[in-house]
């Protein structure tokens, strides 16, 4: 995989899965607006709100990443010289798309598989490309992708911000939002997030302390993983 036919490869799958995760994007969006066209309620026809929800979630964030890692990687990729290692941002980057891919995967089967949505909100395509195969390709880019150097350890601090970010984020505009589809006062991306459930701030603040410790793992183990192979790449020279 090391080897200059290796890296075009891979570069070439890198593109294809970010084209891809992209179509799911947007293909989904597509959807999510056209709903809202044709929705006769002043809350569900709020298409301002409709796209700062769509974008609020993240599962499409944690997408989007991986699309532009994926995309800037396949490019680099197919200019790199033998044996070249990934640029320090560039790593840092896939780092965390990784990491949040892998998180989004983990939490999306585990905790919202079995949720029903309205019919004709979800593209089962997408949904899947998003939750599923994205992650997967993003994992598989972090145990055999060629040219990964090694991450510092206080990367993991760099992956674990923008969740922390995005968790007071959503914490704090959530009872600010009216729901589209239900026209409650609160809006919250995830059921697991919303504090008018049973068990309140407490239990929410269970499930946010419990991914982040799965954020927390997965980033650490991206990067000794990244660590790992260059010891074994350096003890096979």
């Amino acid at each position: 995989m090391n080897s200059p036919r290796g890296m075009r490869a891979w570069s070439f799958v890198r593109l294809l899965g970010s084209a891809l995760i992209l179509a799911a994007v947007v293909h989904q969006l597509i959807i999510t607006v056209t709903n809202a066209l044709e929705a006769t309620t002043p809350h569900g026809s709020h298409l301002p709100t409709v796209l700062a929800n769509f974008a609020s979630f993240f599962t499409i964030e944690s997408n989007l990443s991986a699309v532009v890692a994926l995309l800037l990687a396949g490019l680099w990729g197919l200019r790199a010289a033998e044996g070249e290692r990934e640029p320090r941002g560039l790593a840092i980057l896939l780092a965390c798309a990784s990491t949040y891919m892998i998180t989004t995967g983990i939490v999306y089967n585990t905790l919202l598989r079995g949720i029903e949505l309205p019919q004709g909100a979800t593209v089962t395509w997408a949904n899947e490309m998003m939750h599923l195969i994205g992650p997967l390709l993003l994992l598989a880019d972090v145990l055999v992708a060629p040219g990964r150097g090694p991450l510092r350890k206080r990367t993991v601090a760099v992956i674990a911000a923008f969740p922390v970010l995005w968790a007071v984020y959503t914490l704090v505009r959530g009872p600010l939002v009216t729901s589209p589809a239900t026209g409650l006062h609160y809006w919250y991306p995830y059921p697991f997030l919303n504090p008018n459930q049973p068990g309140g701030y407490p239990l929410v603040a269970v499930y946010i302390a419990g991914i982040a410790v799965v954020v927390l793992a997965i980033g650490s183990g991206v990067v000794w993983i990244s660590r790992r192979r260059n010891r074994s790449r350096a003890t096979a020279d």
